[in-house]
């Protein structure tokens, strides 16, 4: 078989990215807000939100937008889903520090605005907030010809928690239990090799999928067969429910929640991110939903880079003490079908391994 496609071969390099980043940081200088003070920053690691001091509580912020899974929607016109988009890659991360999601903002750009679209954008916006039980406090619309040559929506997301609540990772300890909460496909990840592996293998977005899939999980803007449109489309999963909810009433105390990861791009080696020794086994994975396994069939993409570039079924995964994880799991189940428990925390160096011999990340 020809050689495969790879995401960096696709216009994105995780790698390059994680290390402009670190030298976009390198350059940053700190707040000039002391400590103590309202707005003055709180060091945590991970980074899926950042914290400010706000009185006795903290303010959370995350800022992300949908990428270019808007070149797929704006191929097929159909909007409805990618407000959620926006929102769940916002609140999502805020979950991760322990953070109820309280507002967002989106900032939408546009080559020339059109009415049609806006409205649609609006109605997902009003839907992602419906889900993510936040308040929508505003947003701009820039129409910016010559800059931008299609539409493109990102959004911040804002949260709070009480001091002394955060989860950082700090209180991860070997034998602790991990719990995957399953994704709804593909997320907001790795469309630049979504979009090239349909260029490799010519299908149509209106092609009906070459798969069986289960129809519950999508939602559907055709009549008829589901369509390879539709499953690419379908929105990310927002997790504020359940997971506000097992922070703040859950079977079990706040303090054995221990970690929380969002799976995004970089895959389950985000997992790298929440502590800085302690190593992660995935010894019982949620099953690989159809599409990743067309994916990968299609563009002959190799199993370690499939799981370095997507979410493969399990969208979140929370670490646990051992002594909560079957209650925790269970009260899970009730509300969000098909978590489980997936692996553990180990002590054999810092890097993720997986029951797929070839699954092993040692960096983000």
């Amino acid at each position: 078989m020809a050689e495969g496609l790879d995401y960096a071969g696709s216009g994105v390099d995780i790698d390059l990215e994680g290390n402009a980043v670190g030298a976009l940081i390198g350059a940053l200088s700190r707040s000039v807000r002391p400590a103590g003070t309202p707005g003055a920053p709180v060091d945590l690691p991970g980074g899926f939100g950042g914290l400010v001091e706000f009185g006795d509580n903290y303010l959370a912020l995350a800022t992300d937008g949908v990428g270019s899974k808007l070149q797929i929607a704006s191929i097929l016109n159909q909007w409805h889903g990618v407000g959620i988009d926006c929102m769940a890659m916002n609140v999502n991360d805020l979950l991760c520090v322990g953070a109820e999601p309280i507002a967002f903002v989106d900032y939408i750009a546009v080559p020339k605005p059109d009415p049609i679209i806006h409205k649609a954008l609006g109605k997902s916006l009003a839907e992602a907030c419906l889900r993510a039980r936040v308040t929508l406090a505003g947003g701009e619309t820039a129409s910016l010809p010559g800059i931008v040559t299609e539409l493109d929506l990102s959004g911040t997301a804002l949260g709070w928690l009480p001091k002394g609540s955060e989860i950082t990772g700090v209180n991860l300890t070997m034998g602790d239990i991990l719990i995957g909460l399953p994704s709804s496909g593909v997320h907001s990840n790795g469309y630049s090799l979504v979009r090239k592996v349909m260029e490799h293998c010519g299908a149509s977005y209106e092609d009906t999928a070459p798969f069986e899939i289960n129809e519950n999980r999508i939602e559907r803007f055709n009549e008829g067969p589901i369509t390879l449109g539709e499953i690419f489309l379908n929105p990310t999963r927002i997790y504020c429910d359940p997971v506000v909810d097992l922070i703040q009433d859950g079977p079990c105390e706040t303090s054995s929640i221990h970690a929380i990861c969002h799976v995004t791009g970089g895959g389950l080696s985000n997992l790298l991110r929440l502590h800085d020794s302690l190593g992660w086994h995935i010894s019982n994975p949620l099953p690989v939903l159809e599409e990743f396994k067309w994916i990968a069939e299609m563009g002959n993409v190799s199993v370690k880079e499939m799981h370095r570039t997507y979410n493969m079924g399990c969208g979140m995964i929370i670490a646990v003490d051992s002594t909560v994880a079957d209650s925790v799991c269970s009260w899970l189940n009730e509300r969000l079908p098909g978590c489980a428990i997936i692996g553990e925390v180990v002590d054999s160096g810092h890097k993720v391994t997986h029951s797929i011999p070839d699954v092993v990340f040692e960096h983000y």
